[in-house]
C-alpha cells in the first residue's frame, strides 16, 4: 500500500486505542483506560489492522499475544505522540502558556517526596496536567519496561544500560520500635537480635522489603518471624501498636520518632541508604513535559535537599492558592 493511501485511512484515534492495547495486553483493559467499550476498541484495531494489511494482536484462548508488526507500530506510535507532544508545547510556548501532560509512576517509598516535588512544579505551570500511579518496585519495573509512563521514580535501579537515570534524593531506611522496647535497653544490639522478634514486612516486590532482605542475607541473619502487612503506613501504626518491629523509609516515621511516638534502633550497618531516581527508558525520549520536570527538579533540587534532610517543617510559601484556575 502506497505511503498517501496509508496516511488517508489511519487516524490518532486508531493509534491511540492501539497504544492502549499494546502497553495493556488486553482488550479489556485498555478499554476501561481510555473510558471506551471492549467492542468500540475490538473496532477501532480491527480497522488499524485493515489499514496496515498486517495483523496485530492474536488471541490463543484468553491470551492476548502481540505479534511482530504491533511492536514496529508501537516504536512508530510512541515517536508520532512525542512529535505532537512537541509541537504541543511549542504552541504552548508561542501562546505564552505550557500546557501538557505528565504521566509519573513512583514506588510507594517516594509517596514522601513526590507531592512536595509535584506542588513546586505545578505552581510554576499550573496549565500541565499530572497523573501519578503509586505502586511496588517489582511493579515500578513492569511499567518501565512497557513504557506506560514518561518517568519512574523509584529506588534500587536495576544496572541496565538501557535505563537513563537521574539521582534526586536519599531513602534512607531506620531500623524502629516502639518507645521503651526492650532492644533498646542493649548495648549493641545486632540484626540477629532484631529478627527474634516479630519484623513487619512489606508485599514481595516491594523495595523496602528488598532492602531490608538484602542486608539480613548479607549478615547471614535469618528471618523466622515475619508479619507482612500491604503498606508502609500500616506497618508503622503496627510497629505503634507494639505488634512488632520493622525497617521504614526515615521520613515515613519522621514526624513520629521526633513525637517520641516510635524510636529508632541503632543497629550494625543501618541506616540502610539508597537514592530515590527518575528513571525512564533512553530509547524513548522524554516528552516535552517530561524534560521540562526533570529540568525543573534539577534546579530545585538543592531546595530539597536542605527541606528533607531538616526536621519536619512546612515548606516556604510558593505564593500559589490550591484553586483551579477559573475562566472570567
Amino acid at each position: 500500500m502506497s505511503s498517501p493511501t496509508l496516511l488517508n485511512r489511519l487516524t490518532f484515534r486508531q493509534l491511540q486505542v492501539f497504544q492502549a492495547v499494546h502497553r495493556q495486553r488486553s482488550y479489556s483493559r485498555a478499554a476501561e483506560q481510555l473510558g471506551l467499550t471492549q467492542p468500540a476498541v475490538s473496532a477501532q484495531i480491527r480497522q488499524l489492522e485493515q489499514a496496515l494489511r498486517q495483523p496485530l494482536f492474536k488471541y490463543a484462548g484468553k491470551t492476548l499475544h502481540v505479534l511482530p508488526a504491533a511492536d514496529t507500530l508501537a516504536l512508530s506510535t510512541r515517536e508520532i505522540f512525542g512529535q505532537l507532544s512537541r509541537l504541543q508545547m511549542n504552541l504552548s510556548n508561542i501562546n505564552g502558556k505550557i500546557t501538557g501532560q505528565l504521566n509519573l509512576a513512583a514506588v510507594s517509598s517516594a509517596q514522601y517526596i513526590v507531592p512536595y516535588l509535584l506542588a513546586r512544579f505545578r505552581a510554576s505551570y499550573p496549565d500541565i496536567h499530572v497523573r501519578l500511579k503509586v505502586c511496588n518496585r517489582s511493579q515500578a519495573l513492569e511499567r518501565l519496561a512497557e513504557q506506560q509512563d514518561d518517568l519512574v521514580i523509584m529506588a534500587m535501579v536495576p544496572e541496565d544500560e538501557r535505563l537513563a537515570v537521574m539521582p534526586i534524593l536519599d531513602n534512607e531506611l531506620v531500623a524502629v520500635v516502639w518507645p521503651e522496647h526492650p532492644l533498646l535497653d542493649m548495648l549493641s544490639p545486632t540484626l540477629t537480635d532484631f529478627a527474634r522478634h516479630y519484623v513487619l514486612m512489606r508485599e514481595p516486590g516491594s523495595g523496602v522489603r528488598n532492602a531490608f532482605e538484602q542486608l539480613a542475607a548479607y549478615q547471614k541473619v535469618a528471618l523466622p518471624h515475619c508479619i507482612e502487612l500491604g503498606t508502609n503506613e500500616a506497618i508503622k501504626q503496627g510497629v505503634m501498636a507494639h505488634l512488632g518491629v520493622a525497617a521504614l523509609p526515615r521520613l515515613a516515621v519522621q514526624l513520629e520518632l521526633e513525637q517520641g511516638l516510635l524510636s529508632a534502633l541503632s543497629l550494625p550497618d543501618f541506616p540502610i541508604r539508597r537514592a530515590w531516581c527518575m528513571v525512564y527508558q533512553r530509547e524513548r525520549f522524554p516528552t516535552p513535559v517530561a524534560e521540562l520536570f526533570l529540568r525543573f527538579v534539577r534546579e530545585h533540587l538543592a531546595e530539597y535537599q536542605r527541606h528533607f534532610k531538616g526536621p519536619a517543617s512546612p515548606l516556604p510559601s510558593h505564593g500559589v492558592a490550591c484553586l483551579p484556575m477559573l475562566s472570567s
